[in-house]
C-alpha cells in the first residue's frame, strides 16, 4: 500500500516528520507515513494547476466517463479498501462496507450530474441593435478537500465527485489518523484514468491543512470537521476571499410524539446515535420524547442498547449481541468520559452502560449508554457528543421540545417522529436546523442538499446545489446584432 504522497499522477516523498498510523482497537502500528511540509503541499498544488486547464477544458462528457470509470475500478477492489477503512478507522466491517457503498454511489451519481450543470439566456435592452446576455458556469481551478477522520472514504466522495465533474482539480487532505485508504484511492483513480495532477494527496495535521488553505493557487476550500476548526479556516481563506464551504458540528435533536411509530422511531435513532460508535455530525444526539410515551421510548431504548458488544471492528458479534468499534482516539475517549461525568455530577442519571466494558484491552472501547435526567446546562447537553451516549428528555408536547431542540448554537440534522401534519409544519419550519427528516433515519442522500445552519456552517454538499459550490458564474453581454 502507498504510504507516500500521492503528487502528479505518482507517489512521492513527503519531507515532514513521521507519523504512525494506529488501529484504534488494537493500538498496533498499521503504517508508518510522514507528514507534508509546506514544500510538499505547494508541490501538490503547483501540480493541480498545471493540470487545471486540460482538465477544465476536457469534453463533460469525457470527464463523466473518467469519474464513473474510476467508480467502477474502486468498486472491484471493495474488500481491499474495507479492510483498510476499518483497520485505520475502527468502525464495523459492515459499517465500512456501508461507508465503501455511498462513496461510490456518490462518484457515480455525480457522474450523472455532470453534463446538467447549464447557463442561462436573457434578452437585454440596448441602443445598439439587438443584444443578450448569457450566464456561463465556468470551474473555479485547484480546490483543498480537507477530510475528517470519521468517514475518510464518504466525506472525500462528497467533495471529489462535484469538483471533479465541474472541471476543478484536487488536493485532498485526508486527517492525519486516516490517510491510508485515501492514498488507495488516488491510486486507483490514476489506474482508472483520471489524469496525473487532477487529484492529488497530502498528508499531515494541522499544519499541513493550514499550508493548503492559505496556498495563493487554491481557490476554494471544503471542509468537514470540528466547528472550530472550520472557524480557523475561515478565517485563513478570507484573507484571499477563497469560496469555502465548512460541514461542521452538530447537536441533532429527535423529537418522538405519542402518535409516532415507537418502535421505528427507537429503532432508528438507536442506529442513528450508536453507528460508526456516535461518531457522526448528524447523528440524533438529543432525543425529545412527549410525556405520554416517554417511559415506553426508555425502556425500549435501554433493552436495544443492552445488545452492544464493544470489540475490534474485524470480528464480527455473535448474535444478538451487535458490535460496536472502539473510539477513534484516546482524546475521543476522554472528552466524552468527561462530558458524562459532568452530567452525573450534576444529577443525570445513566440507565445503561457508560464505562470502559470488561474484557476489552487495548483499544479506544466505551460501553453505549442511554442517560436521563440531564440538566439543561451540563456539558452533555450544551457541547456536541462525539461518541455512543444518548440523552433523553421528557417534554409536554411538540412546543416544547423544538423550544428546547433549538436550545443549542449547532444546527446540522434534526429528525421529528409523528403523523400529525400539523406537528410536521410546525418541525419543518421551526426547528433551526439545516435539514429535517421526518420519521426517517438521519442519512445524508446523495439527491438532496445537505449542510448546516447557526454553527454547523456554511454551503451544502450533496444535491445538485454542491454543483454550485464548484462553479462560478460569468456574465456575457453580447450586443450590435442586426
Amino acid at each position: 500500500m502507498t504510504t507516500q504522497l500521492w503528487i502528479d499522477g505518482e507517489a512521492a516523498e513527503a519531507t515532514g516528520a513521521d507519523r504512525e498510523v494506529q488501529n484504534p482497537a488494537t493500538l498496533a502500528t498499521i503504517e508508518t507515513v510522514k507528514d507534508a511540509t509546506a514544500d510538499d503541499v505547494d508541490r501538490a498544488v503547483q501540480a493541480a494547476h498545471r493540470a487545471f486547464p486540460g482538465w477544465a477544458a476536457t469534453d463533460v462528457t469525457k470527464r463523466a466517463g473518467i469519474v464513473r470509470k474510476a467508480a467502477d475500478l474502486l468498486a472491484q477492489h471493495r474488500e481491499e479498501l474495507v479492510a483498510s477503512l476499518v483497520q485505520e478507522q475502527g468502525k464495523p466491517t459492515l459499517e465500512a462496507k456501508g461507508e465503501f457503498g455511498h462513496f461510490v454511489n456518490g462518484l457515480y451519481f455525480y457522474s450523472e450530474l455532470a453534463s446538467k450543470v447549464r447557463g442561462g439566456y436573457q434578452e437585454l435592452p440596448s441602443q445598439f441593435g439587438r443584444s443578450y446576455g448569457l450566464t456561463i458556469r465556468r470551474p473555479l481551478g485547484v480546490v483543498g478537500a480537507i477530510v475528517p477522520w470519521n468517514f475518510p472514504l464518504t466525506l472525500l466522495a462528497n467533495k471529489l465527485g462535484p469538483a471533479l465533474v465541474a472541471g476543478n482539480t484536487v488536493v485532498a487532505k485526508p486527517a492525519e489518523t486516516t490517510p491510508l485508504t485515501t492514498l488507495r484511492v488516488a491510486e486507483l483513480l490514476g489506474e482508472a484514468g483520471v489524469p496525473a495532477g487532477v487529484v492529488n494527496v497530502v498528508t499531515g495535521a494541522a499544519e499541513t491543512g493550514e499550508a493548503l488553505v492559505t496556498h495563493p493557487l487554491v481557490r476554494r476550500v471544503a471542509f468537514t470537521g470540528q466547528t472550530s476548526t472550520g472557524q480557523r479556516i475561515a478565517e485563513l481563506a478570507g484573507r484571499d476571499l477563497k469560496r469555502v464551504s465548512l460541514e461542521l458540528g452538530g447537536s441533532d435533536p429527535s423529537i418522538v410524539l405519542a402518535d409516532a411509530d415507537l418502535d421505528a422511531a427507537v429503532k432508528t435513532i438507536q442506529i442513528g446515535r450508536y453507528w460508526n460508535c456516535g461518531q457522526m455530525c448528524l447523528a440524533p444526539k438529543r432525543a425529545f420524547v412527549v410525556d405520554e410515551v416517554y417511559d415506553r421510548f426508555v425502556d425500549t431504548m435501554v433493552s436495544r442498547v443492552e445488545r452492544y458488544e464493544p470489540g475490534n471492528g474485524a470480528e464480527p458479534a455473535e448474535k444478538p449481541k451487535l458490535r460496536i468499534g472502539p473510539l477513534h482516539t484516546a482524546r475521543q475517549l476522554q472528552t466524552l468520559q468527561d462530558q458524562l461525568a459532568d452530567a452525573v455530577d450534576r444529577g443525570a442519571k445513566v440507565l445503561v452502560g457508560g464505562g470502559v466494558p470488561d474484557g476489552t484491552s487495548g483499544g479506544h472501547f466505551f460501553q453505549p449508554a442511554v442517560v436521563v435526567d440531564v440538566p439543561r446546562d451540563s456539558r452533555l447537553a450544551t457541547e456536541e457528543v462525539f461518541g455512543p451516549v444518548l440523552p433523553v428528555w421528557r417534554v409536554d408536547d411538540v412546543d416544547h421540545a423544538i423550544e428546547l431542540a433549538n436550545d443549542t448554537e449547532y444546527g446540522l440534522g434534526s429528525s421529528i417522529w409523528t403523523r400529525d401534519a400539523g406537528a410536521i409544519d410546525k418541525a419543518m419550519n421551526g426547528l433551526e436546523t439545516g435539514i429535517t427528516w421526518v420519521n426517517q433515519m438521519h442519512y445524508g442522500y446523495d439527491e438532496m442538499p445537505f449542510g448546516g445552519t447557526k454553527m454547523s456552517g456554511v454551503g451544502r454538499e450533496h444535491g445538485a446545489e454542491a454543483l454550485e459550490e464548484y462553479v462560478e458564474i460569468k456574465s456575457v453581454v453580447v450586443g450590435g446584432l442586426h
